[in-house]
């Protein structure tokens, strides 16, 4: 019989082994690591054992087996660990966003028609502009509802209204991106309405995880090498990649760490930014 796990939302469902070696599978585990690392979790399963203790227990193991495995399984999580302003989940967005050719900056004020909106990221690539509004949660059962899509187009139209008034040059498009999930009425709402939507696993194919991992874009929240109180020191400095570890050392000397803890860090986050190889 199988066991049944209590999700985020409070609903129930069976343990799924194949849904857990699929998510070890994109970490980058190797199939013996993610049998084995399953093997484990299955052992220590009891009726009612929250997905949150599973990820926990998941992540410990493969912690013990390769810091950067475990850190890529743990990137949900990791976003989450942005902080309660959100401020440091529009950096990260926008970052994402220059991957991709655009120029991004954030927290602008823009003028609509009727009133001034302050919109948390503008970018900008060729003849498209787009505003983007981006929804952080700190848990994962917390949803971007239609209410907020709802919102966000009234916005969009005000600026829209002010663009055509002023004759502005170029395409305008509007996006949600949230760092978990759209609630179904958004997203038919958002398909309606014509708002592009980024969520963890929306859309279907360049989901908010699928593109980070595409770009190698990872967190300085994803190192299990870094205490909580370092994490933190680091983003209230503004720094949210890896990669800007890696390109100045001396960032983690101004937080207080050295010696040998430096080249441990720094080798987690080349393990994290080299997860292709085996």
């Amino acid at each position: 019989m199988s066991v049944l796990v209590r999700k985020a939302d409070g609903l129930t469902e069976p343990f799924a082994p194949q849904k857990l070696l699929e998510s070890l599978h994109r970490a980058g585990a190797e199939e013996s690591s993610a049998r084995e690392v399953l093997g484990r979790v299955e052992h220590d399963l009891y009726p009612g054992i929250t997905t949150q203790e599973i990820y926990r227990r998941a992540f410990g193991y493969l912690r013990d087996q390769r810091k950067g495995v475990a850190a890529r399984y743990s990137l949900k999580r990791s976003v989450m660990e942005f902080g309660p302003s959100g401020f440091p989940f529009e950096v990260f967005i926008a970052e994402l966003l220059r991957t991709d050719g655009y120029t991004a900056v954030t927290d602008q004020i823009i003028k609509g028609a009727c009133v001034e909106h302050e919109v948390d990221v503008v970018a900008k690539k060729k003849n498209e502009i787009l505003y983007v509004e981006a929804k952080f949660h700190n848990a994962p059962a917390f949803k971007t509802d239609l209410k907020v899509t709802l919102y966000v187009k009234a916005r969009l139209d005000d600026i829209a209204a002010a663009r055509v008034a002023t004759k502005a040059k170029g395409e305008m498009k509007g996006l949600i991106v949230t760092n978990t999930k759209f609630t179904g009425h958004a997203v038919r709402y958002a398909s309606c309405a014509g708002v592009d939507l980024l969520g963890w696993d929306e859309p279907r194919g360049a989901t908010l995880h699928e593109r980070i991992v595409a770009a190698k874009l990872y967190p300085v929240t994803a190192l299990t090498s870094l205490t909580r109180r370092e994490k933190i020191s680091l983003l209230e400095k503004q720094v949210v990649l890896c990669s800007a570890l890696a390109a100045d050392h001396t960032i983690l000397a101004g937080i207080g760490v050295h010696g040998g803890r430096t080249q441990e860090i720094l080798d987690e986050v080349t393990s994290l930014s080299g997860w292709d190889k085996p």
